[in-house]
């Protein structure tokens, strides 16, 4: 286990109070659940954040544990064998994105927890980049020996297991947390069996977001589409309303189930089992209740006929208005192209494709998100504004690499893009042997 936590988090940690603590020592303590707290001294949800998730690791290891500095945890001597088991196997880190020490120091001192060191930047980064983190403060909870994602969103852990009763809160299948009544916008019910041999869109959204009901009047339209092509397919809406008259208004403008406005539990559920993040989001799955896309959303508003139903990802995207977005959410390899050459678009996705499938088939196989997405751009007035703002050369064919959360680019401006080229720049750049520069 030590080897795959020191890979992650570096050979030291750090105590409120500033004592460095062996990320060795978390295996022969026996954790088991590691937590990433990502924040900053400058957010007031990450203040209030930090005051619940005190309390809640302090019930969960014990009040002597709840204390500035405790994170560094009780040795494995008789004391810890007698505490709850998962008093003793549980650790979080807290993983800042601020931007002086001082303030960062002040904010780390009452924490109980441990903390990745101020000086491990580019480490923090790479975090960020690693578990798509796209807001703060988020809560992640990991298996401390795979490595592997137990649940994306332990904010919802927090408020809806307060003592910890179904530690380590580990994901379950779509079906079981499904199960139940589900609503027609006429009243009309039915169970959550009725699902079995559909593909199932589980839409979250809220009336009070505009972005949502945009999406729901395409989205309604869309669902008419893949239905009247004999596809078997249902949504399901999972509101995040903020009242249960606005959830009917807008549950009245939708011909697929619900979940009960006042099941809160099973909407929650739902959202820890997703890891989401924000409104909307449209998760597809397969019959069986595998994931098959979490951009259902993209790809929506690219397919507006559905021809590509039920989305299985793409391992080369075009780059457009309605995915620029995913640039957001870690380093991408983008290939700008001359678009007005006839076919250049496609024929660089083809020259691309091969080593994203194989970049996506290495991770798959660990279970990890790959660690770039691949896109082709042509030209276009987004990509022109993605160019000013990255502070790009017009050059094409360019193969660059960006990093928007690192504020960081890789550029190659060569007369000819090869897939050995493009192999050895993505391999140097996981490497990390390719200088960044700002943008």
């Amino acid at each position: 286990m030590s080897g795959f936590l020191e890979e992650l988090l570096g050979e030291k940690l750090v105590t409120g109070g500033g004592e460095e603590v062996d990320v060795h020592s978390l295996a022969a303590r026996g954790i088991s659940l590691l937590g990433l707290y990502f924040g900053c001294s400058l957010s007031a949800p990450c203040a209030q954040l930090s005051a619940s998730l005190a309390a809640f690791y302090g019930r969960l290891r014990g009040d002597a544990a709840a204390g500035p500095g405790a994170g560094a945890g009780p040795g494995p001597g008789a004391g810890a064998a007698a505490e709850p088991e998962s008093r003793r196997r549980l650790e979080i880190v807290f993983v800042s994105s601020d931007q002086d020490q001082r303030q960062w120091q002040d904010f780390v001192r009452d924490m109980p927890w441990l903390a990745l060191p101020y000086k491990e930047k580019h480490r923090k980064l790479k975090l960020w980049n690693k578990y798509r983190i796209s807001n703060i403060p988020s809560l992640i909870f990991l298996d401390a020996t795979t490595g592997k994602v137990v649940c994306r969103n332990g904010l919802l852990v927090i408020r809806d297991d307060p003592e910890g009763l179904e530690f380590p809160w580990g994901p379950k299948p779509f079906r079981e947390v499904i199960a139940g009544p589900l609503l027609r916008n006429d009243g009309q019910s039915l169970e959550s069996s009725s699902l079995e041999g559909s593909h199932v869109g589980v839409y979250f959204s809220a009336h009070w977001c505009p972005p949502c009901r945009s999406l729901t009047r395409v989205l309604v339209e869309s669902y008419r589409k893949i239905k009247e092509a004999g596809q078997k397919f249902e949504i399901i809406f999972v509101s995040a309303d903020r009242s249960e008259d606005s959830f009917k208004q807008y549950f009245s403008e939708m011909p697929w189930l619900a979940v009960p406005y006042t099941d809160e539990a099973r909407r929650s559920r739902l959202n820890r089992l997703y890891g989401i993040q924000g409104i909307p989001t449209l998760i597809v799955l397969d019959p069986q209740g595998e994931v098959i896309t979490r951009q259902g959303r993209v790809e929506v508003l690219n397919d507006e006929d559905c021809r590509g139903f039920p989305w299985h990802p793409k391992p080369v995207l075009e780059l457009s208005d309605s995915n620029a977005v995913q640039l957001n959410e870690g380093p991408c390899l983008v290939l700008f192209v001359d678009s007005e050459d006839d076919g250049e678009s496609e024929a660089a996705k083809q020259l691309i494709q091969p080593i994203a499938e194989k970049i996506i088939a290495k991770y798959k196989a660990k279970e990890e998100e790959a660690p770039l997405l691949f896109f082709v751009a042509g030209e276009d007035d987004m990509t022109d504004s993605l160019r000013d703002y990255t502070n790009l050369p017009e050059a094409a064919p360019l193969l660059t690499i960006l990093d928007m959360s690192a504020r960081a680019k890789y550029v190659m401006d060569v007369e000819e893009i090869t897939p050995a080229i493009v192999e050895a720049f993505v391999n140097d750049f996981l490497a990390e042997k390719l200088k960044p520069e700002p943008i």
